[in-house]
């Protein structure tokens, strides 16, 4: 089998939450001084790790954000999800048809991970391979976590399909040397999503996680068709 492994985002990928996460790192931004909006900071930071999300604004401002900024976002975060997250549609099934291992490699804290794999019941499909951006020293786009998940589940970078949905996370698989599927179904998923993601390196890109275990088997089958 040419693929031994199968990489899925989070955010986006396996829990629609991205708008959530958004709704709650503009509220914590514009309460220090910085205003900005859920659509802005989905546009800004998508697929880019709470940490680099914070360097970039600070050196946008010329100032320091709180120390405890990141713990603020993840705490609005986590009170927004128990009340409105829900897993991607069909995504229970679609993990549970792929007969392969499988792990995450989400650029959110391991806290949020956690906390919004277990709100959409999909936690214990998937722990304990379990990988946060906090690990590593770079994150997406750089291709450190997925490298990183790969070599604790002890498979290949170029044996290894990506599940993901931001550029910044198509850009970094890839640069791992990974084959990726882009995933453009979530609900912040604006027109033209598709799109970008096959311009950073998705092979395919699909909008019904159904349609996910037949592309795993087309990849397994033949590497060359997402080439």
């Amino acid at each position: 089998m040419p693929v031994d492994l199968i990489i899925f985002d989070c955010d986006g990928v396996l829990v629609d939450s991205e708008v959530i996460s958004c709704r709650a790192h503009a509220d914590v931004l514009t309460r220090h001084g910085y205003p900005i909006t859920p659509e802005q900071v989905l546009v800004r930071f998508l697929g880019v790790s709470e940490r680099d999300a914070r360097l970039m604004v600070e050196q946008e401002i010329g100032r320091k954000l709180p120390d405890d900024l990141e713990q603020q976002v993840n705490a609005a975060t986590l009170r927004f999800y128990a009340s409105d997250l829900l897993p991607i549609t069909h995504v229970a099934a679609a993990i549970g048809a792929i007969d392969l291992p499988k792990c995450v490699a989400s650029s959110g804290t391991p806290e949020k991970i956690r906390h919004g794999l277990s709100c959409a019941g999909l936690y214990d499909m998937l722990a304990p391979h379990i990988f946060s951006a906090s690990q590593v020293a770079r994150g997406k786009p750089a291709p450190d976590l997925f490298l990183f998940a790969a070599e604790h589940m002890k498979a290949a970078p170029e044996r290894c399909l990506v599940i993901e949905d931001s550029v910044p996370g198509v850009t970094g698989a890839h640069a791992a040397g990974m084959t990726v599927l882009g995933f453009h179904g979530g609900s912040h998923c604006p027109p033209g999503h598709a799109a970008r993601l096959r311009a950073a390196g998705a092979g395919v890109t699909f909008d019904d996680m159904r349609r996910l275990p037949e592309l795993v088997r087309q990849v397994a089958a033949d590497p060359e068709l997402l080439a």
